[in-house]
C-alpha cells in the first residue's frame, strides 16, 4: 500500500472517529444470572410488548433447548411466532424468510436465542422492518438503518460473538459470496439476558472457537486506533476473564463460574469493538465465511496470530500493555518480547483448546486473490489497524494460514 493509499485510510478512520462522538451508543439493559430467563415476560410487559417473533436454530430447536423460553412464555400466557431455521452465516433468504414471518404474524419485537448468527438474523430482520423498500444490499455499510427498529432482546447461548452488545448485523449475498455488515447504533439489542444455565450444554469445539472470537474482539478493538478510555478498560476486562475461565470452560461446560465469567467475556468484549472496531482478523474471516461457509470463531482463532505478526511493530506498544495487563512477561520487558508473548499465548491457548494452527487447505489457489481483495476491501479504509495492509499482504496471510 502506498503513501497516498495509507493517508487515505487514515483520514477516512479520524473523520468516523471524531463523527462517532455525535452517535449515541446504549449499552443492552442487562439481565445476569442463571435462571434470569425468567425475566423476559416482566420485560415485555414493562416495555408494552406481547407478540414476539422468537429466531432461532435447527439445532437448538431438534435438542429443545428453546422449551424453557416457551414454557416461560407461555406461563405467561404471551402469545408468540417461532422462527427456527437459521442457519451459520445466514443468508439473504434466511433473513427474509423471518422477516416475513415477523410482518405476517403482526409481531411486536424481537427475541434472538442463539449464537452470533441468530442475533445477526434478528437485527437485520428489524433494519428491514423500518426500512421496507430496501434491500439488505442497500443496507450494507455504516448507519443505513435510519431508525429504531423494533425491541430486541438478545439471548446468547454461546459464550463469544457478543452480538448482544453490537451494532452490526453480518449476512451473505449467496450469489456473490459477500459477506457484509449492516453497522448502525440502531440495532443495539435493547435488552440482554445473560442466563448461563443456557451454556451448559454446549460442546468443547463451539465452546473453543466461540471464546477465541471474543478474544479476537478483545484484542482488535483494543489495539486499533479508534479505541476509547471506555472500550480499552472493556477489552482488558474481557481479556482477563477469557484467560482465568476459557479453558476452564472448556474442560467442563457444567463449571457455572466459567460459564458465567465467559459470558461476561463476550458481552464486555462486544461492548468495546462496538466502539472501537475491529481489523484485519475480522475481514479476512468474513471472507472465508462467504467463500466456504468457515464458522466464523474458528477463523479468527487460526487467523489472529497471523495478522498481529503482521502488523510488527506498529502493534508492540499496545499488546505490550495487555501483555503487562494480563502478566505475560516480565515488566520490564522490552515491547518485542512483550507483544511476541501476547501472540504465543494465543498460540498455546488455541492448541489447548484443540483449534488447529492453519485450515488445512480448505482455500482453493484460484480464489486467493478474490479473497484478499474482498478482505481488503471491507477493511481498507474502514478498520482502524495499527498497520494498513494491501490486498496482497492480506493474500500473503491467507498463504501462511492455509499453506498449499
Amino acid at each position: 500500500m502506498n503513501i497516498f493509499q495509507r493517508l487515505y485510510c487514515r483520514s477516512y478512520q479520524k473523520i468516523v472517529f471524531a463523527f462517532s462522538f455525535t452517535l449515541k451508543f446504549n449499552e443492552p439493559e442487562l439481565h445476569e444470572g442463571a435462571g434470569c430467563l425468567k425475566d423476559i415476560p416482566l420485560i415485555l410487559s414493562a416495555k408494552n410488548r406481547m407478540h414476539p417473533l422468537i429466531l432461532t436454530d435447527p439445532g437448538i430447536y431438534k435438542l429443545g433447548l428453546h422449551s424453557p423460553l416457551l414454557k416461560v412464555l407461555d406461563d405467561a400466557k404471551i402469545s408468540y411466532e417461532l422462527y427456527h431455521d437459521v442457519i451459520p452465516n445466514p443468508t439473504f433468504d434466511v433473513v427474509e424468510a423471518a422477516y416475513k414471518m415477523f410482518r405476517d404474524g403482526n409481531c411486536d419485537c424481537l427475541i434472538a436465542l442463539g449464537g452470533g448468527s441468530t442475533m445477526d438474523t434478528a437485527k437485520a430482520v428489524g433494519a428491514r422492518f423500518v426500512n421496507p423498500h430496501r434491500s439488505l444490499q442497500q443496507l450494507k455499510g455504516l448507519l443505513k438503518v435510519r431508525h429504531n427498529t423494533p425491541l430486541m432482546i438478545a439471548i446468547p447461548t454461546t459464550a463469544g460473538t457478543g452480538s448482544e452488545a453490537t451494532l452490526a448485523a453480518v449476512v451473505v449475498n449467496p450469489k456473490t459470496k459477500d459477506k457484509f455488515s449492516i453497522n448502525d447504533p440502531h440495532l443495539i439489542p435493547e435488552v440482554a439476558v445473560l442466563d448461563n444455565s443456557l451454556l451448559r450444554g454446549l460442546p468443547p469445539s463451539v465452546i473453543a472457537m466461540t471464546g477465541v472470537d471474543a478474544l479476537t474482539h478483545a484484542i482488535e478493538s483494543y489495539i486499533g486506533h479508534s479505541s476509547t478510555k471506555k472500550s480499552k478498560e472493556c477489552a482488558l476486562k474481557a481479556m482477563a476473564l477469557i484467560q482465568k475461565n476459557l479453558v476452564l470452560f472448556y474442560q467442563d461446560a457444567s463449571n457455572e463460574k466459567a460459564r458465567e465469567g465467559m459470558q461476561k467475556a463476550a458481552y464486555l468484549a462486544g461492548v468495546s469493538f462496538t466502539r472501537a472496531y475491529v481489523g484485519y482478523v475480522h475481514a479476512l474471516a468474513h471472507a472465508l465465511g462467504g467463500f466456504y461457509n468457515v464458522p466464523h470463531g474458528l477463523a479468527n482463532a487460526i487467523l489472529l496470530p497471523y495478522v498481529l505478526k503482521a502488523y510488527g511493530k506498529s502493534a508492540y506498544k499496545r499488546l505490550a500493555e495487555i501483555a503487562d495487563y494480563l502478566e505475560l512477561s516480565s515488566p520490564s520487558a522490552p515491547l518485542a518480547t512483550k507483544a511476541n508473548a501476547v501472540i504465543a499465548y494465543i498460540e498455546s491457548l488455541n492448541a489447548s483448546l484443540g483449534i488447529p494452527k492453519t485450515f488445512a487447505h480448505v482455500i482453493k489457489p484460484e480464489d486467493l486473490v478474490p479473497l484478499s481483495q474482498h478482505a481488503a476491501k471491507e477493511g481498507n479504509p474502514l478498520y482502524p489497524v495499527p498497520k494498513e495492509l494491501s490486498a496482497k499482504q492480506l493474500r500473503a496471510i491467507y498463504q501462511e494460514a492455509d499453506p498449499q
